[in-house]
Order: structure tokens, then sequence, then C-alpha cells
């Protein structure tokens, strides 16, 4: 089995180190790429100096590009057809969720309170089990 590239796009520098945090919990010996803009990422993606990614968790609420605006650039990137992207957020907005799935997400991920509900759904994500997750 090869080993997963999970890519973590998301502006808070606190989020990110968690994410890193739950993500070695749930999966040690993941590759893990951290970048604290869309901006940033995808111009890492652009030129191929990143390896291309299993799964993308993008914070929608950024600076500079927002997640949406990032999702719309990531979609348009060939190579990343078969990478899976989870919408990030702290708000549970209805609205949020439907246009990040219009827009091609295959999730959408309030951020969660505490590390261990984190860690539960990075696992659920890298099982494939999101689909099901979906509590709106």
């Amino acid at each position: 089995m090869h080993k997963r590239t999970i890519m973590m796009i998301d502006d808070d520098a606190d989020d990110r180190q968690l994410f890193c945090d739950a993500l070695q919990e749930v999966a040690p010996g993941t590759h893990a790429l951290v970048f604290e803009s869309g901006v940033e990422a995808l111009s890492r993606l652009q030129d191929n100096t990143v390896s291309v990614p299993d799964y993308i968790f993008l914070d929608i609420n950024m600076p500079l590009m927002n997640g949406k605006e990032c999702l719309s650039a990531l979609k348009k990137i060939a190579h990343l057809k078969l990478t899976q992207i989870i919408m990030l957020s702290t708000s549970a907005m209805r609205e949020d969720f439907n246009e990040s799935m219009e827009l091609g997400a295959q999730f959408f991920m309030t951020k969660p309170s505490s590390f261990t509900d984190l860690c539960e759904n990075i696992r659920n994500v890298l099982e494939n089990k999101f689909k099901h997750m979906l509590r709106n």
C-alpha cells in the first residue's frame, strides 16, 4: 500500500498543529503537507513541487483567497482529479455546505471542538466513511 499524502490548508497555526497531531495519532507515517494559504498551496501544486495529495483538508475562512475560491481553482488542476477535498469550517451553515458540494468538495466538516472528535473525523475520512457523516 502506498504512503498516503494529506494536505492541510488553513491560515490558523493552532488549527494546523492540532490537525497534524490528530493525523499522526490516527495515521502514523502519513505524509502531511501543510500550507497557510490557498495561494501558496496552489502554486506548489501547479508547479509540481509537492506530491499529489490523496486528500486535501481546506479551511473555508482564509484571507487572500477563501476556501471556496481555492476549491474552484483546485478542481481545474487535472492531476488532482482523484484527490478528495474536504472543506473545513467553524460554521455549520447549510449555505456553506451546499456551495462547497456544488463546487466539487467530497465532504464538508465542521471543525470539532475536541481533539478526540477531530481524530474520529479524520479516521472516518481516511476510511471513506465521510459520506455517512453528514449531520445537518
